[in-house]
């Protein structure tokens, strides 16, 4: 995540948590000649419209107050989608037992994109079961990005 991103993740983690949900990602980029700031959140029984109006609406005015960034932007708020990004400990944790893909910024195994079932995750590693059926324990300062893979087996 880039600075920028990671400063508004920040501002508004807690304000999406005030209200029950997850802020599961935010996204600063640059589509043709347009700027967009986007906002992945998620709750259990799965996010609505009007979960998404709500924080925008308590978003778009702090966004304005701390001013981070000075370009015009277009503000959207949505579902992270069934591929969802995994970024904490706590989004791990809770899809212990699905399928993931996880990019890594140097190789583990002579590659740097690795698919398995999630075993554990902690602050420091994640452990996946590869389709070889072994273990591949990845360190956490090596993860680049991580997601969800939509397989029949990872619904449980």
């Amino acid at each position: 995540m880039a600075k920028i991103e990671e400063k508004i993740f920040d501002l508004a983690k807690p304000l999406v948590e005030e209200k029950d949900l997850e802020l599961v990602d935010v996204e600063f980029v640059k589509e043709g000649t347009e700027w967009f700031l986007r906002f992945f959140i998620d709750k259990p029984e799965g996010i609505t419209l009007d979960d998404c109006e709500l924080i925008s609406r308590i978003l778009d005015p702090k966004l304005d107050e701390v001013d981070y960034i000075s370009t015009a932007y277009h503000l959207e708020v949505s579902s992270p989608g069934i591929e969802r990004p995994l970024k904490t400990t706590e989004a791990f944790q809770r899809f212990i037992g699905h399928i993931i893909n996880v990019t890594t910024y140097t190789a583990l195994n002579n590659q740097k994109k690795h698919r398995g079932k999630l075993i554990s995750a902690t602050d420091d590693q994640l452990v996946l079961q590869t389709d070889e059926d072994t273990e591949l324990i990845i360190p956490r300062e090596k993860v680049s990005k991580a997601n969800l893979v939509w397989v029949e087996e990872a619904k449980s």
